[in-house]
């Protein structure tokens, strides 16, 4: 009973000490304030950064994967992507992979695109009609390209929203006409938004059947044939893009002769997750680094404002001893300052970094959000720093003698 007494006698008198010096009692704060409020900010914004990206890859759909040309080694070296991706792979693994749905071969240009006075440089796809179906793509207004197009090589395309808005601001663009390289395509449709993967914008894109992207725009490479950007493939389901992975490299080894190293690569959304999670992960982890600098330069200023504190008190804590109380009594005191400083502060720059998270969320592109548990640890860090660098000031006030102390007064 009498201990308990004791530390709420502690508690009160440090609470009263720190309502006496108010102004620097929130000077001191501000380091931990400003800690806090770091590691919450950056924190939230990392996390954003990673949500962003994910949302981004989730448009590529659950169940498709990419076979590019080149592999790791060739990117690596800025070595230029060999051509030998052709569409005759693109039907073998769509009539030889069992675990394999649908096969969309792509074929893909940066072109001028014209219409009447405007012009715009837009990324120009050569596609089959999969290809909406794969990608999990949908048609706002008119039509997308379908068999009859591609068997007759018609001079047909269908644009993205925001190349629409830009060439045909009132009509639309559905029965216009654009010039692509001196040909002229006439607009049958107008691509749902599907927004950025990537830094790039697939609504700014446009698509026309793959014959006539290579009979009109890029031509037939005389060695491998109709040679191709990139081919997605849809898998039967969730659970079978691994087998469709492993299937499809067994096939194009195949069919390319290769004994060493592969000439190409199979992406799926979730090796892009991994890469995507890990940069985001560290940068996260290096921001959340940077915001807890800030919190130990507060911890540091709380021990050095504690420690002008026992020197200024001195006659404080010699009467007190004097009066009876026992150095535990003076060190749980500090050590009470400390923590209530600390802890404070922590709330306070929590609140503050909430809002720039919720600021960040509301006034840009990135979804920056934060969880109840980092919430939680910074708080708690807060309150742990506090002590820890409170336990030196307060051991020395503990440790003053009585007789010493009073002979200041």
């Amino acid at each position: 009973m009498g201990r308990k007494l004791a530390l709420i006698e502690s508690i009160g008198m440090a609470l009263t000490t720190l309502k006496a010096n108010r102004l620097r009692s929130l000077l001191t704060m501000l380091g931990i304030v400003i800690g806090n409020a770091s590691v919450i900010t950056l924190v939230g914004v990392g996390r954003g950064a990673q949500n962003l990206a994910e949302s981004q890859l989730s448009n590529l759909g659950a169940n498709v994967l990419f076979v590019v040309p080149g592999n790791n080694d060739t990117r690596r070296r800025g070595v230029a992507f060999p051509r030998n991706l052709v569409l005759e792979d693109a039907k073998a693994i769509e009539e030889q992979v069992p675990s394999v749905k649908r096969v969309a071969p792509q074929i893909t240009s940066s072109e001028v695109i014209q219409a009447a006075a405007k012009s715009t440089t837009s990324s120009i796809s050569g596609v089959t009609p999969n290809f909406l179906l794969v990608r999990n793509f949908e048609v706002s207004s008119g039509r997308f390209i379908n068999e009859q197009d591609l068997r007759s090589a018609r001079n047909v395309v269908v644009i993205g929203p925001d190349l629409s808005d830009k060439l045909f601001p009132r009509s639309g663009g559905i029965g216009e006409i654009v010039r692509i390289k001196d040909t002229s395509f006439q607009v049958i449709g107008v691509m749902e938004p599907k927004g950025a993967v990537f830094g790039n914008n697939q609504d700014e894109n446009a698509y026309i059947p793959l014959s006539t992207m290579v009979s009109r725009l890029t031509g037939r490479d005389s060695t491998y044939g109709i040679s191709l950007s990139f081919i997605s493939v849809e898998a039967l389901n969730e659970k079978s893009t691994r087998a469709a992975k492993f299937q499809i490299t067994n096939l194009l080894r195949q069919r390319h002769k290769i004994l060493r190293d592969d000439d190409f690569a199979v992406r799926s959304q979730k090796d892009a997750l991994k890469i995507v999670s890990t940069i985001t992960g560290g940068l996260t982890l290096m921001l959340a680094a940077i915001g807890g600098v800030s919190l130990i330069v507060g911890g540091i200023g709380i021990m050095n404002i504690m420690l002008v504190s026992v020197s200024e008190r001195t006659e404080e804590i010699g009467l007190r001893k004097a009066l009876g109380a026992r150095s535990a009594d003076v060190l749980i005191q500090f050590l009470i300052e400390s923590l209530v400083l600390a802890s404070l502060g922590g709330v306070i720059g929590t609140a503050v970094g909430i809002g720039a998270v919720s600021a960040v969320a509301a006034l840009t592109p990135l979804p920056a959000s934060i969880g109840t548990n980092i919430v939680m640890i910074t708080v708690s860090l807060s309150g742990t720093i506090g002590l820890f660098f409170g336990v030196v000031p307060a051991k020395r006030a503990a440790k003053l003698d009585p007789i010493v102390a009073l002979r200041s007064l």
